[in-house]
């Protein structure tokens, strides 16, 4: 189901609570709600659609891709860029990673380990920074 789009930001400011196999249809409305929007954004975590777990969905190089509980374990080369949300108005700074290793949950809560580079890494980093309530 495509949810609209949460814009409260005492909303977005809290820590996403870590996802659970009951969650799967979280991360079904999140793709089709990411889906929706193609046109203007890349990436969501579920704060975004109003459900505070710890979730992210995002194109990676032109296929979505779903994670359960990420959390960055490695960064290297930091640089500053602008970056704008779906939830927020206008741009703001941000400090991101050219490179990061992410560890997160498959849909069937298999845990993996993945290194994400250039602009899918910035993507993600966006996303985690939502489930940690940072807002961008």
């Amino acid at each position: 189901m495509v949810r609209e789009i949460m814009k409260d930001t005492t909303f977005l400011s809290q820590k996403a609570e870590p996802a659970t196999l009951e969650d799967i249809s979280v991360a079904k409305d999140l793709l089709e709600t990411l889906e929706a929007q193609r046109d203007g954004c890349v990436g969501m975590a579920a704060n975004m659609i109003g459900v505070n777990k710890r979730i992210i969905a995002f194109d990676n190089e032109g296929k979505y891709m779903v994670m359960f509980n990420p959390e960055i374990i490695k960064k290297s080369d930091p640089y500053q860029i602008q970056e704008g949300c779906l939830s927020l108005p206008g741009t703001r700074e941000a400090k991101r990673w050219k490179s990061i290793k992410v560890q997160y949950q498959t849909e069937t809560f298999q845990t993996r380990f993945k290194t994400f580079t250039g602009w899918t890494a910035q993507i993600i980093q966006h996303e985690i920074d939502h489930c940690e309530g940072v807002l961008i």
